[in-house]
């Protein structure tokens, strides 16, 4: 039987194989991460990914940066995999969000809830690297790359994977970490529900007169949110500037193109009205990226001898930044569930054990999707009333004390039942 993606085999055949712990299918930054949380328990893992670590690990390859909640940062230490990336994160202290160029805003300030920031701003590139470094540290996991799964098949008591170099690998539990199109999840059966935005993400890197003092700054526009996050000073003489940050620009799809074709002086004038000369002069650095956005969520998060993590399993609008927390979220409570079931001798595929991965993260990925699908569909309209509303709401919340810290913990990822990675320690 063939479905879309990666093909289902009725059955094994005689062959040399590799008999393994855990098959992660696919090398972001969930996968990754995922191997490298439960090596020290002793599981024998492969991290199959089909692109080449030299074309992943280049400049060009990828523009973008993420936000790092800080339980996300807790993760990366506990997983020795921080170390590698602190020099090159910058920490954000303050947030503020306003509506357009209204003079009203809400400010979180993270001195409210703590000494700690409320998270950090880092290149992907450089979250790659650091997490590729660490897994080869690891002595119980290896990385077949490049490398494609061409069939699988799950049976009672394991799954098997036939590679496109001709290697077969038998594992108790696969993980798709393959991406939002993952083939895994498709062969699985598992469906999804998905609505597009009709925006498109503009991604780049400025360079500014004046320093950013660690505030991400959050402007909500009809056509879309339009996000400023604080990066670490550049090298001198790359720009007239050393202060650095990231746009994360979401546009509407038919505009976007033509914002992308703008020469430089163009994109820089457009990219300073948005930001109304908060930071000063400011030059684009390095190229620009964009990416089509829309709402991602699997129906379920396991399938037989297979977990889903990461954008396999939930994709979402960056209005707040929290996909690749979420992902992270995701490794640090199937870690947990998976090491805690090794040491107390039972099957780390079974249906039982994957109910306890689904059932603690069926809550919060249902909640960060309706939370963020919501906030995009109440920000990007130009309705009057529904404005004074917005402009309201972000004033009275400013106020409300108590709820404001909610808020403030909840960016941060330190609300509800959290994993032992989430808190700092390894599992």
């Amino acid at each position: 039987m063939k479905k879309s993606g990666v093909k289902i085999e009725t059955g094994p055949k005689n062959r040399r194989e590799t008999t393994l712990d855990l098959l992660v299918i696919g090398g972001g930054f969930s996968g990754l991460a995922l191997a490298i949380a439960v090596n020290r328990a002793g599981l024998k893992t492969a991290v199959v990914d089909h692109a080449a670590p030299r074309e992943v690990l280049s400049a060009g390859f990828d523009g973008r940066t993420c936000a790092l909640a800080d339980t996300s940062v807790r993760i990366l230490e506990a997983l020795d995999v921080w170390p590698c990336m602190a020099a090159a994160a910058s920490p954000i202290n303050d947030i503020r969000v306003t509506d357009g160029h209204s003079p009203l805003f809400l400010h979180y300030d993270h001195r409210e809830v703590g000494d700690r920031p409320f998270g950090h701003v880092v290149e992907n590139l450089i979250i790659r690297r650091a997490l590729y470094h660490q897994l080869e540290q690891c002595c119980h996991a290896t990385r077949e790359a490049p490398a494609s799964v061409e069939s699988l098949h799950f049976s009672k008591d394991s799954v098997m994977a036939r590679l496109d170099n001709g290697r077969y690998l038998r594992a108790a539990l696969a993980v798709a970490a393959d991406g939002r199109r993952s083939q895994t999840r498709q062969s699985a059966g598992i469906h999804v529900s998905e609505n597009t935005y009709a925006q498109t993400s503009i991604v780049c890197t400025i360079a500014h007169e004046r320093p950013h003092r660690g505030v991400a700054f959050e402007r909500f526009y009809p056509t879309g949110p339009f996000a400023v996050l604080p990066m670490v000073d550049g090298s001198s003489g790359v720009a007239s500037w050393p202060h650095r940050s990231s746009i994360v620009w979401s546009e509407c799809s038919n505009l976007a193109p033509r914002l992308l074709a703008l020469d430089d002086v163009e994109f820089t004038a457009e990219l300073g009205h948005r930001l109304g000369g908060t930071l000063g002069s400011l030059e684009v650095v390095g190229g620009r990226w964009s990416y089509p956005l829309s709402l991602l969520r699997a129906e379920n998060l396991t399938g037989t001898r297979l977990a889903l993590v990461g954008d396999a399993a939930h994709g979402i609008h960056p209005i707040a930044g929290q996909g690749l927390n979420l992902g992270l979220r995701d490794v640090a409570a199937l870690a947990e569930v998976i090491v805690e079931a090794r040491e107390q001798g039972r099957d780390i595929g079974s249906g039982e054990v994957l109910e306890c991965y689904a059932r603690w993260r069926r809550f919060d990925v249902m909640t960060m999707t309706a939370v963020t699908d919501g906030l995009v569909r109440l920000f990007s309209n130009d309705v009057t009333p529904l404005r004074l509303a917005r402009e309201i709401g972000l004033t009275a919340v400013n106020q409300m004390v108590p709820l404001k810290r909610f808020f403030m913990r909840h960016a941060m990822g330190m609300v509800g039942d959290l994993p032992k990675l989430m808190r700092g320690q390894a599992v």
